[in-house]
């Protein structure tokens, strides 16, 4: 079941919010949360991740699911005005309320493929609670998310592949954080101490360093990526007390952003939102397979080249 008075176009990839029908719906709605899994996917969506489930992924050191961020969502959906959904009080809490549901389900059935499961909150909404005209603000945002947390299970990770204020995503209160560490180009040197204090309370960071655009992909190489991500780590070694390889130690290399694109994507020839991946399923193109496998490839080398370097 999806959220009260959501109209999902799934031909432009769109989903809005009206408030008569959210009248109608909360009541049948509030049927559903009594219900454990009342809120699970339904048949018709995710058919890619129910093939996963039924492979046999216990033999992996960990796997992980993704949901989409309240924050980000509730910037996303509009009500018939026009304003987002996050303004509303009393639309707000429910929303976050229903996307800590959802977290729960997808992580109880990950978990039982795999006792190291954990999911993502992917939040590239969050980059909008620092603008002046947005009625919803990084403090409000933060006193949110406190709770919200509270009430996950299981590790929880938070995912962003805009550009960021890292030291923010940090104290949000996850023990794992992702961002696309490769568009920042420079570690500003203020964000050391709060990168040092969150690996001192054994938070861990995944850094997504291997660009996922097919154009910037053909300039690196991973020696170049490893030069790149070893720069970061010495201005945090150097504002703090920890080694650059104790930061490594604690470091996850990843893509930049969670959706490889094809050459094809990227060109314009599919159209949607910069930095955003389609919102329905596909086969997967000869071109999408080859951007993702030369992706992992990377990572696979730069993460040879920091272990043999650290000895790690």
């Amino acid at each position: 079941m999806t959220f009260p008075a959501w109209l999902i176009d799934s031909e432009n990839g769109k989903i809005s919010f009206r408030q008569d029908k959210f009248e109608r719906e909360i009541d049948q709605y509030s049927l559903k949360m009594a219900e454990p899994d009342g809120l699970a996917l339904g048949e018709g969506y995710a058919g890619n991740y129910r093939r996963f489930l039924e492979k046999d992924l216990a033999g992996y050191p960990a796997i992980h699911g993704q949901v989409t961020g309240p924050v980000n969502l509730g910037f996303r959906i509009n009500d018939e005005s026009g304003k987002p959904i996050i303004y509303d009080d009393n639309i707000r809490g429910l929303l976050f309320d229903f996307i800590q549901r959802k977290f729960n389900i997808q992580y109880r059935q990950l978990r039982e493929k795999n006792r190291n499961a954990f999911v993502w909150l992917d939040e590239p909404g969050l980059i909008w609670v620092f603008s002046g005209l947005s009625g919803y603000n990084d403090i409000q945002a933060k006193r949110d998310y406190a709770r919200f947390l509270t009430g996950l299970d299981g590790l929880k990770g938070l995912h962003l592949c805009s550009n960021i204020n890292l030291p923010y995503l940090l104290e949000l209160g996850t023990g794992l954080v992702s961002f696309d560490a490769y568009q920042m180009e420079v570690m500003p040197r203020d964000y050391a101490a709060s990168v040092a204090r969150f690996l001192r309370e054994d938070g861990i960071i995944s850094w997504g360093i291997v660009p996922t655009e097919p154009l910037q992909l053909q300039k690196e190489t991973p020696d170049k990526l490893a030069e790149l991500l070893l720069g970061y780590w010495e201005v945090v070694a150097r504002g703090s007390d920890l080694t650059v390889k104790e930061i490594a130690g604690q470091a996850l290399l990843a893509p930049a952003k969670c959706c490889v694109k094809s050459a094809e994507f990227s060109s314009g020839a599919v159209s949607k939102a910069a930095g955003a991946c389609p919102l329905e399923e596909t086969a997967g193109s000869t071109a999408e397979e080859e951007s993702v496998a030369r992706a992992y490839g990377y990572l696979k080398e730069l993460s040879g080249i920091l272990k043999e370097k650290f000895g790690l």
